[in-house]
């Protein structure tokens, strides 16, 4: 049995997570109607953040747009959980019903690596993340930059993705490689 003031207490922290998505909204982000987020959330440039009807953000989450210019895109009923973290320097798009477990790290960018000069001097290179509808990322997954993950497929807990990912397919381990179909 539910004790009585259990929904007044549920009713007080979904208020919470509605007025920060207002506050963020207000600072320029493109928050849709009756989204939720969780303490800590924060954004880098959040007029390069847009989330979707009823979009979930837990607590803790970061989108790291690291310039002006950056973009990140989340559909309708999209879900981050605790401790995601997004990192952008041109863009990533999530579809409508994504869920990303907590700890996820996304990125859109990595260090240039030549042998020819220190690393902290060459910069980065990015290629844009795309992730279509229907798609699960599971715990402390990775995704690297360039890639496309289609609808309907499954990232397994602590995989690694460094290539496209087919629509409908599970994918599991380091580097990610096919399970099976959905």
């Amino acid at each position: 049995m539910v004790p009585p003031w259990y929904h007044a207490l549920a009713q007080t922290r979904l208020a919470r997570e509605r007025l920060r998505a207002m506050g963020w909204r207000l600072l320029g982000a493109k928050i849709g109607p009756k989204c939720l987020f969780g303490a800590r959330v924060r954004l880098d440039y959040p007029w390069g953040v847009q989330v979707g009807f009823r979009g979930q953000v837990e607590a803790d989450v970061w989108f790291k747009l690291v310039s002006p210019s950056a973009r990140v895109a989340i559909g309708e009923y999209g879900f981050l959980g605790r401790g995601v973290e997004i990192d952008v320097v041109e863009s990533v798009t999530l579809g409508a019903h994504v869920l990303v477990a907590p700890g996820v790290f996304i990125t859109d960018h990595v260090h240039n690596i030549a042998l020819t000069a220190r690393i902290d001097d060459q910069g980065c290179s990015s290629r844009p993340i795309s992730i279509g509808d229907d798609v699960w990322l599971g715990a402390r997954a990775v995704v690297l930059p360039g890639v496309t993950i289609g609808s309907g497929a499954v990232v397994g807990a602590g995989a690694v993705v460094r290539e496209d990912v087919a629509a409908g397919t599970v994918v599991a381990g380091v580097p990610a490689r096919v399970l099976r179909r959905r």
